[in-house]
């Protein structure tokens, strides 16, 4: 197949030449010549094909033609979709291909559909369509449309799916007698856009399509359609300007003659309920608002149960979990408090020089630099993987100068590209919680965005919903004492004991009361040292573990609906083995063991998953 020439006449053209209307069983030859020779007494012009004449020996039947082209398993039928023209003009080049001339061409086409064949000019080849009264150019290269080469008997234009950046073009001489434009899914950008839909430009003009643009100023673009009369049907949804929460209330009511909106029929109880909403357009904010709801998180392991109990020493170890999702950035005043919860922004792992403060002043710096390679190979955080733990067991010694070094240089995470936003957004997350059976989330957050535009680029990409695991590591400030036997005082109650035993040789064995409470305080101040934790604890970077993560679609928003919910499910990331730790755990607290749950623990499939909750405010 030849690529076409970038016209629409050129690719005109080419689809007329793969219809093969001049060769077999089309057209004229050897398979029907007798059917068109010249007899005497007749002229060429007179000719006319009569089936029931006699069929020379080597020719075929008309009817077996036409076979041909109707069934389906034959190889020169026609490909499935097909239009009914191309089917017309198969068959009547069987029956009668004299007939198929340009003139015949040019006034027989009343709708022409070149639909993605890269034509990137309308030229003026155009015009010769004497009758043509749709045209269809979609999925094209159309970038600008010289308005003088459109027929002026068009009633249908369709331009979807091209590159036109402005409606200006087509206003130099639009067909007077459009009753339909289409013009969804191009580049139609700026509040200009709104002076080319009026009366004098469009006077015929009953339906209107300008979805999927950057159309942004709505009260312009409705002031301008409100001149046109004959205007009942109106797309506009996929722009910028139709996220604005008055959006359909105000267009309803200042275009009173509608009667379908973005493919929804205007009923008379919408215009009831909006009524006087298109005189207070001023008034109106030109903002769109946004509000996301995270509910509960399922199924996530209890990843403590499988620590070490820690020593006196540490570490003691502590879970955190939470969600993070990506949102477009907002005007100032982003993370103000909704309903109660503040978004928080998650900010960016601990720098190189932030991790070097921790150091100790005494670490030589070769020690450092030693060591400083590691750092890129960190714990992993991703899904489904556990880290090493960084600890032997519970009574492991403090780690030394150079030992803190190292740790120190592993601990520096490894940032995971689901924890970091895309660009032109921020990533907002709920407050972090413990491990419970069903974490709750309880989080609400509003978003308002004036700059609409970047706002439908992020709902048509769409957003990314992670839940995280954070670990922290906590390490006493202070090496805690040693547990050495304290040597006994000599008190009052020894001296009276010594001066017993040098009066009295007998031996006798006695105390006093003095010195008997001297060492019940002794032996308490002994076990108190032993159970007191650290007051002062110096914390490790967190580590940071990526339990899933998600691609929630809002596309739907854009399109019209007022409300994205969806349940994001992970996968299997709980075993069996840490089901029974956890429920080992738990029935030890609770010094007692619960067989029949235990057993429906085993037999269960969690699915960590987090309902998830945008809602467009109308």
């Amino acid at each position: 197949m030849e690529t076409p020439g970038g016209t629409v006449s050129a690719a005109v053209r080419e689809h007329l030449r793969q219809l093969c209307l001049r060769e077999f069983p089309c057209g004229t030859g050897s398979w029907n010549k007798s059917r068109f020779l010249p007899r005497t007494g007749r002229t060429w012009r007179e000719l006319i094909p009569r089936d029931e004449e006699a069929v020379s020996p080597g020719e075929e039947t008309v009817e077996a033609l036409l076979g041909l082209v109707r069934s389906p398993h034959s190889p020169w039928a026609l490909l499935e979709g097909s239009s009914a023209e191309d089917r017309f003009l198969r068959e009547l080049a069987i029956q009668n291909p004299l007939m198929l001339k340009d003139t015949f061409f040019y006034s027989y086409f009343r709708s022409l559909r070149v639909v993605d064949k890269q034509v990137s000019l309308v030229d003026k080849d155009l015009l010769k369509f004497l009758n043509l009264e749709e045209l269809v150019l979609s999925a094209n290269q159309i970038q600008e449309i010289d308005a003088v080469n459109l027929p002026p008997t068009l009633k249908v234009l369709e331009l979807y799916g091209n590159e036109i950046r402005s409606m200006e073009c087509l206003c130099t001489a639009p067909p007077p007698r459009l009753q339909h434009l289409g013009l969804g899914h191009n580049k139609l950008l700026g509040p200009l856009e709104s002076l080319y839909v009026t009366f004098n430009h469009w006077p015929n003009l009953v339906s209107l399509d300008l979805s999927f643009n950057d159309l942004t100023d709505l009260q312009g673009m409705i002031a301008s359609l409100s001149t046109l009369r004959r205007l009942r049907l109106l797309v506009l949804q996929g722009n910028p300007l139709a996220l604005l929460p008055y959006y359909r209330g105000f267009t309803i009511d200042s275009l009173s003659q509608l009667c379908v909106l973005d493919d929804i029929t205007v009923s008379p109880s919408e215009k009831h309920q909006f009524r006087g909403l298109g005189r207070s357009g001023d008034l109106l904010a030109r903002q769109a608002q946004l509000v996301v709801t995270i509910g509960n998180v399922k199924g996530v392991q209890d990843t403590s149960v499988l620590d070490p109990e820690p020593g006196p020493q540490g570490p003691f170890i502590t879970y955190s979990y939470y969600v993070t999702y990506d949102f477009v950035e907002e005007e100032e005043g982003e993370g103000s408090e909704y309903g109660g919860v503040l978004a928080e922004i998650v900010m960016p792992s601990p720098s190189a020089e932030q991790l070097a403060e921790d150091i100790p002043e005494d670490v030589p710096e070769e020690v450092f630099e030693e060591h400083e390679d590691s750092a890129e190979s960190g714990l992993s955080s991703q899904s489904g993987e556990r880290e090493d733990s960084l600890v032997s067991g519970g009574s492991a010694p403090l780690p030394g100068v150079a030992d803190s070094a190292e740790e120190l240089a592993k601990l520096r995470p490894r940032r995971d590209p689901r924890l970091c936003p895309s660009p032109g957004t921020v990533l907002f997350s709920t407050v972090r919680k413990p491990w419970t059976d069903v974490i709750p989330c309880s989080y609400e957050m509003q978003h308002t965005l004036k700059d609409l535009v970047p706002l439908k680029a992020f709902l048509l990409a769409g957003t990314t919903v992670t839940i995280v695991e954070e670990k922290i590591l906590s390490w006493p400030a202070v090496l805690p004492p040693v547990d050495v036997p304290l040597p006994a005082k000599k008190g009052k109650g020894e001296k009276d004991k010594k001066g017993k035993k040098e009066k009295d040789k007998k031996g006798k064995d006695g105390m006093d009361t003095a010195g008997k409470r001297e060492k019940e305080v002794a032996k308490e101040q002994k076990g108190s040292k032993k159970k007191e934790l650290p007051k002062e604890l110096r914390q490790d970077p967190p580590i940071l573990r990526v339990l899933g993560s998600g691609l929630v679609v809002l596309e739907p928003l854009l399109a019209g609906e007022p409300l994205v919910s969806e349940v994001c499910n992970f996968g299997v990331i709980r075993t069996l083995e840490t089901d029974r730790l956890t429920s080992l755990r738990d029935s030890k607290n609770k010094n007692k063991r619960a067989k029949k749950g235990f057993l429906r623990l085993l037999f269960s499939k969690h699915l960590p998953n987090i309902r998830v909750r945008i809602t467009m405010v109308c």
